[in-house]
């Protein structure tokens, strides 16, 4: 069992490096700022909607001192004014996510730590977030939190999530766009192991619902280079077909189809009005999130 505190995909090095930056969005959301460009209301006309933890930096005269007086805790009183933007981290599960040929760790395992950062960030800035995961349908979908004690359940489900159904990304996202509601902001974090015509007509029904949509593209050293030699018996992830193969003979058309189809994919997002960022399970997560942050 997990150590009270400890979470394997948000150690506290990690959330050290995370502390500052900020998330933002394009689109307008369903509350009155954006993020990071708020000015807070307070006062009777103001919805109270949930605590959170107090943390360096946060103005002194906003902790509730009734509530510290009670629990010897430094609490914040958060307002649904503030809760501007909600973030729903959408986390593929299917089966070839599994995969490691050449990283650190497999996709999943790196997608989890980008999941839970992403998370960690938004709560951070006093935004409001949900972890989302799916294979060829919705598995999980956990209530809105804007709160790290709200978020603790999340960063737990993480360190049980495994990989082992057949994925379908467009089935996915079709269903997550019926139950994510309003505007809002969705992180896909997928190796997008799909034909990209199918999983593009799910982002686009994301976008088209006036999600702002970033797609995190999670792929393997290996997959992105091919580095072996020799005959080898590849069994394919989603739908375990097994074939023996010369790496040597089918390695240019490989690289070949691959620069297609990611080009496919890149250009499509950015037609959809889709953020896209490719990355490799050697990337520091810190790094991979700082695209993030600064695409906006």
């Amino acid at each position: 069992m997990a150590e009270e505190g400890v979470y394997r995909y948000l150690p506290t090095r990690m959330a050290d490096r995370l502390r500052g930056m900020g998330v933002a969005v394009r689109k307008q959301m369903d509350g009155s700022m954006q993020g990071l460009h708020r000015s807070p209301a307070f006062g009777s006309s103001v919805e109270f909607a949930e605590y959170r933890g107090y943390v360096p930096g946060d103005p002194i005269r906003r902790i509730d001192w009734a509530v510290y007086a009670r629990t010897d805790r430094y609490v914040i009183r958060q307002f649904q004014e503030e809760v501007n933007i909600r973030a729903y981290v959408l986390l593929d599960i299917s089966r070839s996510m599994s995969y490691r040929q050449s990283g650190p760790m497999t996709k999943l395992e790196y997608a989890s730590f980008l999941a839970a950062g992403m998370m960690y960030l938004m709560v951070q800035q006093g935004d409001s977030t949900s972890l989302v995961t799916f294979d060829a349908d919705i598995r999980d979908m956990h209530d809105l939190t804007g709160s790290f004690t709200g978020l603790k359940p999340m960063l737990r489900a993480l360190e049980g999530v495994t990989a082992e159904r057949e994925g379908d990304i467009e089935a996915a996202l079709h269903a997550a766009a019926e139950r994510i509601p309003g505007k809002a902001m969705v992180v896909l974090i997928s190796d997008l192991l799909q034909d990209p015509r199918q999983a593009l007509r799910g982002v686009q029904h994301l976008v088209h619902d006036g999600k702002d949509v970033t797609v995190f593209h999670v792929l393997d050293p290996g997959e992105l280079r091919l580095p072996i030699d020799g005959l080898y018996e590849v069994e394919a992830l989603e739908t375990r077909e097994k074939m023996v193969v010369d790496i040597g003979e089918i390695r240019e058309a490989y690289l070949r189809q691959l620069r297609e189809y990611l080009d496919e994919v890149r250009t499509g997002c950015s037609n959809v009005g889709a953020d896209y960022i490719l990355v490799n399970t050697n990337t520091e997560v810190h790094d991979t999130l700082h695209k993030r942050s600064a695409t906006r």
